[in-house]
């Protein structure tokens, strides 16, 4: 079975530092070319997708607001209206943006995917994300949220999960997600009839009102976008702990876990398969590849003035060595991977060139795309609308 490979985009790369690398390309990080570059990388290795990092505010050293450091990349695009600019260089990777559920009507962020697995022809994801930082809600100025700081100095706060304002958070993201998974299925697939002769471009029937009632959204419906080719795109999630499990398991298609060891790697399975024995689980890994890889991640540290910590468990390494690792934690019960490359191009063109062949050698990755979209790259069904079976 082909193993699945996944990559995050997120500027120069992971470290902090990696805009310092002599490969790397600062000048050009605000730039389509920059982005069609990396993409193609990509796809010339044959992943299954790239995902796309986004938030709604400045990336900091700190966990709540704006900081002072001018050394570290700052600034980035609107991640779907990207993923568009680069579906139509594209032939057959995936494209996930990340769009937050948090202060953003889902109507927009539905019809947004809704477009970009159009004009991609299949091939479109989305990362709901959730917005906890107090600075990123004062952007919109609608409602207080306490500052991370407070939440974390709460009883149990250590577990931002288990704090009930984060709660509300998720429970309005997966409302987010079922508003936007409605709005996809409300129009039939053949609710556009586009016959001049008798001036009938659609089948009004075939328009369905979602209307949702929620704790946190009120939607009528139906959506602007015809059903697009996917029915449904393929809706991913980032899970550290339960409270995100269980959103993923409601909500999504696709979790990305973040797994320390094999071990670890196997408890997280057992943990979500209790919620979900349908989700695809890939684990999360930030990678240095390379003979030099330790060497380069300490010289970025160096330059940083710390050493990289992260969600993921950090891979320094050989295409051989990650091989290895990848191969293990599969059998653990890891279906693909989503690799954060450290820095860019160089990283990615390891995993890129080198792991693929590496496993390809293995007879345990794809020579080509088996599929012309994403639920077909992952195994998915198309799913039927649920308006037209209810009709």
């Amino acid at each position: 079975m082909t193993l699945h490979l996944a990559a995050a985009l997120d500027g120069a790369g992971w470290h902090p530092a990696a805009w310092r690398e002599a490969s790397a390309a600062p000048r050009a990080l605000f730039s389509a070319r920059y982005w069609a570059g990396l993409v193609a990388e990509a796809e010339r290795g044959l992943l299954d997708f790239v995902t796309i990092e986004d938030a709604l505010g400045l990336q900091s050293s700190l966990p709540d607001g704006d900081d002072d450091r001018t050394d570290q990349v700052r600034g980035r695009f609107d991640a779907v209206l990207l993923a568009a600019r680069l579906a139509p260089l594209t032939r057959g990777i995936g494209l996930v943006p990340t769009a937050t559920t948090t202060h953003t009507e889902p109507f927009h962020v539905a019809i947004g995917i809704a477009t970009l697995d159009h004009v991609s022809g299949g091939r479109a994801g989305w990362r709901p994300q959730v917005s906890v930082r107090a600075s990123d809600a004062r952007h919109f100025g609608r409602r207080e949220f306490p500052s991370i700081e407070q939440v974390l100095n709460r009883p149990g706060g250590a577990d931002l999960s288990a704090d009930p304002h984060v709660c509300a958070l998720f429970a309005e993201a997966a409302d987010a997600v079922e508003v936007a998974r409605r709005l996809w299925d409300s129009w039939e697939d053949d609710a556009e009839i586009r016959d001049v002769p008798t001036g009938r471009f659609i089948d009004r029937d075939k328009l369905h009102p979602i209307d949702f009632e929620g704790s946190f959204f009120s939607v009528r419906g139906p959506s602007i976008t015809p059903r697009s080719p996917q029915g449904q795109p393929v809706v991913t999630a980032l899970a550290h702990a339960r409270l995100p499990y269980e959103f993923a398991a409601s909500s999504a298609d696709v979790v990305f876990v973040t797994p320390h060891s094999a071990e670890h790697a196997r408890a997280i399975v057992d943990e979500v398969r209790g919620l979900s024995g349908e989700l695809k689980i890939f684990a999360d890994l930030v990678v240095f590849l390379g003979d030099d890889a330790a060497a380069r991640k300490a010289r970025l540290d160096e330059l940083d003035g710390a050493e990289l910590v992260s969600d993921a468990a950090i891979f320094t390494g050989t295409v051989r060595e990650l091989a290895d690792r990848l191969l293990e934690w599969r059998r653990a019960g890891i279906e693909g991977f989503r690799l954060r490359p450290g820095a860019v191009p160089y990283d990615l063109w390891q995993i890129a060139s080198g792991l693929t062949a590496e496993l390809r050698e293995r007879g345990e990755f794809r020579s080509r795309y088996e599929a012309g979209t994403l639920r077909g790259l992952l195994g998915l069904p198309r799913p039927a609308g649920r308006y037209a079976e209810a009709r």
